[in-house]
C-alpha cells in the first residue's frame, strides 16, 4: 500500500507532524533508526523519564507527551529501521532487522534532525574522547555517567549535560569553554531577541547557578587546546589567560554546537545555502517546510537549528500544508490552523541570534593545524586538503578523488562542514562557492546480504 506520508525520523519534528497528520486523515509510515520513539533529544524518554527523569529534566521528560501521542495516533512506526536510499515518486529503502525493505509514499517529511559540530583538536582521535552529546546518550539510555570528565567547547549543551552530572552526584572534573569576553558583548546586540526568550535565558542561569555550587572549575576563553595520550586520552592541555594548563583525566567531551543533518536532503537534490549566523549548509524552504523538490518537506533541526520546542511546532505546520496539499484540509482551515504555531516558531526563534552569538564555533577546531585529521574514516589531515587545494582542488567532491576523503562509512556527514571550510580559506572562496560533497545512495552502510534478503516481489516488507 502507497502511503500519503512517509516520515524519516522519530525525534519532535517527525512525532509531532505523524500525529498532526493521522489527526487529518492521512495514511502516515515513519521510519526511525532507534528501537524506540524520541529521537536524540527525547533519547529513551519513555523508560528513563521513570528513573531518570530527576537528573535529566523536565525539558526531557515532556518528550514523553509527544511519545504518547505517537502511540495514540495510530500511526505506522518502523523502529530500527536505517534508511539508505530514496528514490523519485518516492521509494524509500531502508534496512531493518538485517534485511533491507522498500515502502513507497506521495510524499516525504525529512525530520533528520542534527548533528553535532566536529571539533577537530590535537588528539581528539582517542580513545576516551567523545562528542558532549554521545556522553549524553550513555546517561539518558544506560544511566552510565563518566567518572571525572571534562568538557570542552562552547554552548547550551555543553552546560546542560555538566548540571545533569552535577545531579547525578558525578560532577564534571572541569570545563574548558571556547568562548570570550568579546562573543558575550557582540551577542548584547541581539538582547531583545534574548529578553524575548526568557525562559531560555532563566534555563541557562539555573544550570550554571547548578554548575558554581557544585565548584566545577570553568575555564573561560581557552585556546590551543589538545588532548594528549599514547592510545588512549591521558589529559587536556590548553592556554587559559596567557598561563598552560594540563588537566588529567580519561574521558574528554567535546561540544562546539550543532548542525543541520543534510544528508538525505542533498541525496534528493534539495537545494543548501550557507547560513554565516548557524556555520552550516541550511536547505531551501518556504514558510511551511516545503522544498524546492515537489513533495518532499523538512522540519526540526535538519532545517536549521532552532531546539525542540521549535521543531515540533515545525512538524505541526509542515503536516498542515502537506494535508492540504493533499486535499484533506482547506487552505482557509491550514491558515488557521497555522497561525498560533506561528506565533509559537517566532517566540522559540527569538533567543537563537543571541545564543549563536555568546557561543560560536572554537575557530580553531574549524581551520584545524595541518597535523590534525578531519576525516576520522580514511585519516585524511587537515594538510592533506590544504595540499589538495594547492594542487588545484577547489571543492569537496574533488577531494574524493585526491586523498578519498568522505569516501567512508559515514559518507561524509562529519567531516563535510570541514573539508569545505579548508578549501574555501585555501581557495579565497566563499562556502557557498565551494560546497559541499555530493551525496549518493547508500545514505548508510548496507550489506549484501541485508540486500539479498530483500523480497523484490513484495515491495512492502513490512506487511
Amino acid at each position: 500500500m502507497k502511503r500519503d506520508l512517509a516520515i524519516i525520523g522519530a525525534g519532535p519534528a517527525g512525532m509531532a507532524a505523524a500525529t498532526q497528520a493521522a489527526e487529518l486523515g492521512l495514511s502516515v509510515t515513519v521510519l526511525d533508526e532507534q528501537p524506540r520513539a524520541g529521537g536524540q533529544i527525547y533519547r529513551d524518554v519513555d523508560r528513563a523519564s521513570i528513573s531518570r527523569g530527576h537528573l535529566l529534566g523536565k525539558d526531557y521528560t515532556d518528550g514523553a507527551r509527544l511519545t504518547e501521542g505517537l502511540r495514540q495516533s495510530g500511526v505506522e512506526h518502523i523502529s530500527g529501521a536505517v534508511v539508505w536510499a530514496i528514490e523519485d515518486g518516492f521509494r524509500i529503502s531502508y534496512t531493518c532487522a538485517g534485511r533491507g525493505a522498500q515502502i513507497e509514499a506521495d510524499r516525504i517529511l525529512l525530520a533528520t534532525g542534527a548533528l553535532e559540530r566536529p571539533m577537530p583538536i590535537p588528539g581528539w582521535t582517542l580513545p576516551g574522547v567523545m562528542t558532549a552529546g554521545a556522553g549524553q546518550i550513555l546517561l539518558k539510555q544506560s544511566g552510565i555517567v563518566a567518572q571525572g570528565a571534562v568538557l570542552v567547547g562552547s554552548g547550551p549543551l555543553l552546560y546542560l549535560i555538566a548540571a545533569q552530572m552535577v545531579r547525578a552526584g558525578t560532577p564534571p572534573a572541569a570545563m574548558i569553554e571556547t568562548q570570550t569576553p568579546g562573543d558575550m558583548i557582540r551577542a548584547l546586540r541581539h538582547v531583545g531577541g534574548a529578553l524575548r526568550g526568557w525562559p531560555y535565558m532563566a534555563k541557562g542561569l539555573k544550570m550554571l547557578a547548578e554548575i558554581k555550587r557544585a565548584k566545577v572549575p570553568r575555564y573561560t576563553g581557552a585556546t590551543q587546546i589538545a588532548v594528549e595520550g599514547e592510545g588512549k586520552a591521558d589529559a587536556v592541555t590548553f592556554t587559559h589567560k596567557g598561563g598552560k594548563q594540563r588537566i588529567a583525566c580519561e574521558t574528554v567531551f567535546l561540544h562546539h554546537g550543532v548542525v543541520p543533518n543534510t544528508q538525505a536532503a542533498r541525496s534528493l537534490g534539495i537545494g543548501h545555502h550557507w547560513d554565516p549566523v548557524q556555520g552550516a549548509f541550511v536547505p531551501e524552504l518556504d514558510a511551511w517546510g516545503q522544498s524546492d523538490v515537489a513533495g518532499v518537506f523538512i522540519a526540526g533541526d535538519g532545517a536549521g537549528i532552532g531546539g525542540a520546542k521549535l521543531a515540533e511546532h515545525a512538524g505541526r505546520l509542515a503536516a498542515l500544508k502537506i494535508a492540504q496539499n493533499a486535499g484533506r484540509l482547506s487552505t482557509q482551515d491550514c491558515d488557521r490552523l497555522a497561525t498560533p504555531l506561528r506565533r509559537a516558531v517566532t517566540r522559540e526563534r527569538a533567543a537563537r541570534p543571541f545564543l549563536d552569538a555568546a557561543y560560536p564555533p572554537y575557530g580553531s577546531a574549524l581551520h584545524p593545524a595541518d597535523s590534525t585529521i578531519v576525516c576520522r574514516c580514511e585519516e585524511v589531515t587537515a594538510g592533506d586538503i590544504r595540499r589538495y587545494a594547492k594542487l588545484g582542488c577547489l571543492g569537496p567532491n574533488q577531494t574524493k578523488a585526491f586523498g578519498r576523503a568522505g569516501m567512508g562509512p559515514c559518507q561524509g556527514r562529519y567531516c563535510g562542514l570541514t573539508v569545505t571550510a579548508l578549501l574555501a580559506e585555501a581557495n579565497g572562496r566563499s562556502p557557498d562557492e565551494t560546497g559541499y560533497y555530493r551525496i549518493r545512495p547508500p545514505l548508510k552502510p548496507v550489506t549484501l546480504g541485508e540486500l539479498a534478503a530483500m523480497n523484490d516481489t513484495d515491495l512492502d516488507a513490512a506487511e
